[in-house]
Parts: C-alpha cells; structure tokens; sequence
C-alpha cells in the first residue's frame, strides 16, 4: 500500500514536471522577476499599497486579475512579485484568488461546456470571495510591520514602469499565454516549440533593450522566486498525487448529489486540496455533474479546485507566512462553502 502510494506520489511529480514546468512556471518566475526589478515601488504604493484607497485598490487588483491567466500555483510569484513590489497583503491575495479562480480563459471554457449561467454565477461568487478575502487579510494583518524590497536602482522614476520593461514584461506573458491557452490543440512538443520561439523574442528584446545590470537584476530576482517556491511546489504536488490514491471515487457521488452546506463543503475540500491545471477544472466537473452533482457544489469546485491546492499551500507559507497561508486558505474554504450552498440553493 505504502508503495502504491509513493508511486502516485512520484507519477503526479513526472507529470508535473513534463507537462507544466517549462511552459508555465518558466515564464511566470521570469514575469515575478520582471515585476520586482523594473515596477516603481512608489507608484506601487500610491495605487495598490498600504495608503491606498481599499475599495479602489481592490477592484482594480480584482478586474486586472481576470487576465491574468494561472494556475494556484503559477499566480504565486505573479502574487508575491507584485507584493514585494510594495502591494498591499489584500490586493496580493486578491490577485492570488481571482487569477486562477475566474481568469477570463477559463470562464469562456466554462460556458462551452457548462453554460451561460454558471459562468455568470462563477464570477460573481469570484468577485464576492475576492472582496471578503481582500478585508480579512488587511484586517487580519493590518499592524504588521514588512519591509518591501531593494531595487537597486532599476525601477523607473516618475511612472510605474518605463515602456521597454513594459514591452519585455509583455513578451513575457506572451511566453505564458500561447503555449498553454491559445494552442489548445496539438502535441505538447508543438507548445513547447511555441514557447521557445515565444522566449527567443523575449530574450533577443531584452538583450537589445536593457542593460546587462538590469538583465543581470531581472535574473537575480527571477532565480530568488525559484529557489523559494519551486521546491515546494514540488513536495505539494507529490501529497496530492497520494491524496487522488486514496481518495474513493464513490464518496464524491454519495456526498455530492445535494445541495446542502456539507456537501458544498465537501466540495470546496476536495477542490482545496486538489491539483487543477486552469481551463482543467470545467470538464471535470462536468463529468461529476452527469454523475448527479449539484449545482452548489459544482460552483464550489469550479472556484476552490483551480484556486487552491495543496502545492499551493505550502507555497504560499514559504512565500508570504505560514499565518497568512492559514487564514488565507481557511476563509477561502469557509467563504467557498457558503457561496456553494447560497448559490446551490437560491441561485442556480
């Protein structure tokens, strides 16, 4: 049995690696790096810091995020990047939350296979949850003395960033966004050949553009994000790959079929703990509705299953604080139960 399970453990790590390593973290860890050496602080802070207005600061971090295209696990230095910046902890975890909970590829998935009206619902419960996590997090940590990082001198000065980091920080999601979300069809030799053409771009540019110490910073601070996530991600994914071993296949439809609060907690769990690549999350949970899943539920872990994650977890302990993980994940799970059953019951 132990060995079943390490198995699991180990073919959920291969998968990972093979599938999500070189065209998505790649780019994501290059755009957190991007973000942290070349994006004002001070304008940071006007817009999206501590001084800022919550309500705007929100919202803005909240309408931006549904572009940004991520898994629970690629948005984290996309998060942190933004955060060690000098971004406020609530606009950090809203963008942690909406990003791969409602990013705008995922809810067009979503309508194809589950329909107009989950979608609708999807984003609102999105933007509900976003809100309340953006509050509890502000609330929760509002005395918290942070130091915000160093630049050395690479930000520009003036506005928020200068328009040749712009573009190269453009290239870079571009790197991110075509193999993964634009070429849905083909082999994944053909994403990986498109990533690399894609890269190729970037880095030509950034050759051409910038100067070798702000290649050189740029690199620095890409690497710090590796080495600090990377490892982690890694141990989480394993754990998930035991959890889906030992996870029974007849308990997801015995305690999913209503809509009532254990249920959308249920489902909230399972999407919490659970792996979901973006776009991953609709066809699956398709398949659990034809199974006699409700309607609760389903909202519940169409939100929780690419929002969070195990892998995510610890991620985010090692990279904002095991106390900001903890009530971070737990509003999300409680917040996620109510929207499921709210939504279950007098919604959909």
């Amino acid at each position: 049995m132990i060995e079943a399970l390490v198995v699991a453990g180990l073919l959920a790590i291969k998968d990972y690696v093979a599938t999500h390593v070189l065209t998505c973290l790649v780019p994501a860890f290059l755009l957190a790096g991007a973000m942290v050496a070349f994006i004002n602080q001070e304008a940071i802070l006007d817009h999206l810091g501590e001084r800022a207005n919550k309500l705007k600061s929100f919202s803005m971090a909240a309408l931006a995020s549904f572009f940004v295209a991520a898994c629970s696990c690629t948005v984290i230095p996309v998060s942190s990047g933004l955060y060690y910046s000098g971004a406020a902890i609530g606009v950090a975890f809203i963008i942690l939350w909406v990003a791969p909970s409602a990013n705008i590829l995922s809810l067009i998935y979503t309508g194809n296979i589950l329909g107009g009206e989950m979608v609708v619902a999807r984003i609102v419960a999105a933007l509900f949850m976003a809100f309340v996590v953006g509050w509890v997090m502000a609330y929760a940590f509002r005395n918290e003395k942070r130091e915000v990082a160093d630049f050395g001198g690479t930000q520009t000065r003036g506005g928020v960033i200068a328009r040749r980091h712009l573009i190269l920080m453009v290239l870079i999601l571009l790197s991110l966004l075509l193999p993964n979300y634009v070429m849905q069809t083909g082999s994944y030799l053909y994403k990986v050949t498109v990533w690399l053409a894609a890269t190729a771009v970037a880095s030509v540019y950034a050759w051409k553009a910038l100067t070798a110490e702000e290649i050189k910073s740029f690199l620095r601070e890409s690497w710090w994000f590796v080495k600090l996530i990377f490892p982690l991600l890694l141990v989480g994914v394993f754990l998930v790959g035991v959890l889906g071993k030992l996870l029974p296949e007849d308990w997801i439809k015995d305690w999913l079929g209503v809509n009532g609060m254990a249920a959308s907690f249920f489902a909230t769990f399972i999407g919490a703990v659970s792996y979901f690549a973006t776009m991953t999350e609709a066809p699956f949970v398709d398949t659990l509705m034809k199974l006699g899943m409700g309607k609760g539920p389903a909202l519940a872990l169409l939100l929780t299953g690419p929002g969070l994650s195990l892998p995510n977890w610890i991620a985010i302990a090692r990279v904002f604080g095991i106390k900001k993980s903890f009530v971070y994940v737990i509003t999300i799970i409680m917040v996620g139960t109510f929207v499921g059953w709210f939504f279950g019951n007098y919604v959909l």
